[in-house]
């Protein structure tokens, strides 16, 4: 298929040109991986004794860091350079470039973060039985995808201010707060917990840790999908608008 051999080019050069930037990279893992962290001994001050607290949030820091999105400067940043005009003329979707980029910051986070994280199961002495990690991959994939389309979907604001890094930094709020770094979603309240589950954004992250942590069931998966399918066509719709309008300003 052409536009998976596409994607496969843009994730081989970006990969190599994020080579020379390894100790950027490190520093993103210390970024990403610290929320969990915090989160781990916050409710681990407040459970004291739960594994499955302990489980949950270093499974949440592998997802954390597998699930990393950074549109907002990859893509959003080059309408306002203005360098959009020139992947507006190549014969493939402008999508695959920032795509592209997203999964080789995501390998590099991969390869700095999971020996993280396996130190810090050792030390923490979380232990996870192999079914639910193996039930835990196609929700990781998913949640992967989720993430990406939500703040691609939010960095096309881009189109229409100047002020998206504000934008997408609001998304990431709503992710931390609702999506289970700041409190797991099965100590949320019962009502908060039921609202929480409906929504996006514990799909984008903490529903994988639920899964590999033995929490939650595997049946959540398809509310991923759902909402997979949801913001996939809210992009579309927001991108050929956004599109429009950068043509009709004379860029």
């Amino acid at each position: 298929m052409r536009a998976a051999r596409l994607l496969a080019l843009a994730v081989r050069h970006q990969f190599l040109e994020w080579a020379g930037t390894w100790w950027f990279t490190a520093s993103l893992v210390v970024n990403y991986a610290i929320g969990p962290l915090i989160g781990l001994v916050v409710w681990s001050a407040v459970l004291p004794g739960d594994a499955r607290i302990v489980r949950y949030f270093v499974a949440l820091v592998a997802v954390h860091l597998l699930t990393a999105s950074f549109e907002d400067y990859t893509f959003a940043e080059s309408v306002y350079d203005g360098k959009i005009s020139a992947r507006l003329l190549e014969p493939q979707p402008v999508v695959l470039g920032p795509a592209g980029e997203n999964l080789a910051i995501r390998l590099w986070l991969a390869l700095f973060g999971l020996p993280l994280t396996v130190v810090v199961a050792l030390v923490t002495g979380a232990s996870y039985r192999w079914p639910d990690v193996l039930l835990a991959l196609p929700s990781l994939v998913l949640a992967a995808v989720l993430r990406f389309l939500w703040t691609w979907l939010l960095a096309l604001a881009a189109f229409w201010t100047e002020r998206v890094h504000a934008i997408v930094a609001l998304g990431n709020i709503l992710v931390f707060l609702l999506g289970g770094i700041a409190a797991p979603l099965a100590d949320l309240p019962a009502s908060w917990r039921t609202v929480a589950s409906l929504l996006p954004f514990h799909a984008m992250l903490g529903l994988p840790a639920d899964i590999a942590s033995g929490t939650l069931p595997a049946s959540g998966v398809a509310l991923q999908a759902g909402w997979c399918v949801v913001f996939a066509v809210a992009a579309v719709v927001v991108w050929r608008s956004g599109v429009r309008r950068y043509t009709a300003v004379g860029a």
